[in-house]
């Protein structure tokens, strides 16, 4: 996969894990990235930790990581550090200001340069003296009680916030979600209606309930196949509330409920003239 020409290079300086520099190759593969370069990295053994998690990027990008100084990357690129310690303000100027992923990544998208992103070490990450050679800095935003993301992590999430500098074409199918038409929307809100009348909702719970539903409706943009499943259930209600009529027996349902009556009627009357049985 050859670079191209804004995709930025990915830097570890000083990793002390070979696992972490894999998994960083891995995520440099899954969001389009191909040039690793390493400052003083541990020994990546072929059959080790660094390819057993670098997935399909121990074909290239793991193999093709190249070593370099801490010195020739300042002077080669555009450089952005990462740290998750940004405790300083505009008195201090070594990890103040900083910037989000998606910050970066908008900067980036109207600049043709070619970048670096700088990570640092597994426990401490770039020193003050390595963040002041720096042309930027980047902080993953993460919980003020423990936003020390691990290496491997943290490289994992910033990459995938530049996805869209760096990935021409996802796996995700592009689907387009067309609206159902206004006129089927129209009808489901007419099936809407009488189901309210059905269940004989008072009327100003009706006009609160009307404009809930067609927010509800204008928000989620329902395709023709969801409005049509709706107004099919509500005009099913209908029909099974409509038969049911409230109450109001007629035809079969008015005969069984009146011998019902008499049969009970008829219990209790025998119930009540039958003498108790007294003991001998």
């Amino acid at each position: 996969m050859a670079p191209r020409s804004r995709d930025p290079v990915v830097v570890v300086v000083d990793p002390k894990t070979p696992g972490n520099v894999g998994t960083i190759a891995r995520a440099m593969k899954n969001f389009g990235l191909s040039e690793l370069k390493l400052v003083n990295p541990p020994d990546l053994d072929e059959d080790g930790e660094a390819y057993g998690f670098a997935g399909h990027a121990r074909e290239d990008v793991l193999p093709n990581a190249e070593e370099v100084t801490f010195e020739a990357v300042v002077s080669e690129y555009h450089t952005i550090g990462t740290t998750a310690i940004t405790n300083e303000d505009s008195r201090k100027h070594t990890r103040f200001p900083f910037k989000t992923p998606v910050e970066v990544r908008e900067s980036l998208e109207t600049v043709d340069t070619r970048t670096a992103l700088v990570f640092g070490r597994e426990g401490t990450g770039l020193d003050n003296a390595e963040l002041k050679q720096l042309d930027e800095v980047c902080s993953i935003p993460a919980s003020a009680e423990y936003p020390v993301l691990n290496l491997g992590q943290a490289a994992t999430i910033l990459l995938y916030e530049f996805r869209s500098l760096t990935v021409e074409e996802t796996q995700l199918p592009d689907v387009e979600r067309e609206r159902a038409d206004e006129a089927e929307i129209d009808r489901f809100y007419d099936f809407f209606e009488e189901f309210h009348r059905a269940i004989e909702n008072r009327e100003h719970k009706r006009e609160k309930t009307r404009v809930m539903m067609r927010r509800l409706l204008g928000r989620a943009h329902p395709t023709e196949r969801e409005i049509t499943t709706l107004t099919g259930i509500f005009r099913r209600a209908n029909e099974l509330l409509g038969d049911r009529s409230f109450g109001d027996h007629t035809g079969e349902e008015a005969a069984e409920s009146s011998a019902e009556s008499n049969s009970q009627s008829q219990s209790q009357s025998q119930s009540q003239s039958t003498p108790e049985s007294t003991p001998d």
